[in-house]
């Protein structure tokens, strides 16, 4: 299995709604359901931090999750575009496999 790990920094007063489309019944989870090889997403608040949000999204293979970004290119383009407004800043955190 493969795994994407995100970092975000929110702006203040926007992580209701970081929250609301990045959670597990979010407009990114919609989307990504529409795939048969995701598998789950996991959202992470810091408890030191409200601002600070971690991300993980795990498909059945990195191959897996690329033909999901082709087959709807526009759709995350579009949503992706929306969420901006939210985030003060995301990086990446590296690309896993799961083992086990």
């Amino acid at each position: 299995m493969y795994s994407y790990v995100w970092e975000f920094r929110v702006h203040p007063g926007h992580q209701a709604n970081f929250e609301t489309y990045y959670g597990l019944r979010g407009e990114w989870v919609k989307l990504f359901r529409r795939h048969p090889a995701y598998i789950q997403t996991v959202l992470l608040r810091d408890r030191s931090d409200p601002l600070r949000f971690i991300t993980m999204d795990s498909w059945k293979s990195r191959e897996h999750y690329l033909s999901f970004r082709e087959e709807f290119r526009e759709e995350f383009e579009v949503l992706d575009a929306r969420c901006e407004a939210f985030t003060e800043s995301e990086q990446s955190l590296g690309e896993f496999e799961i083992l086990g």
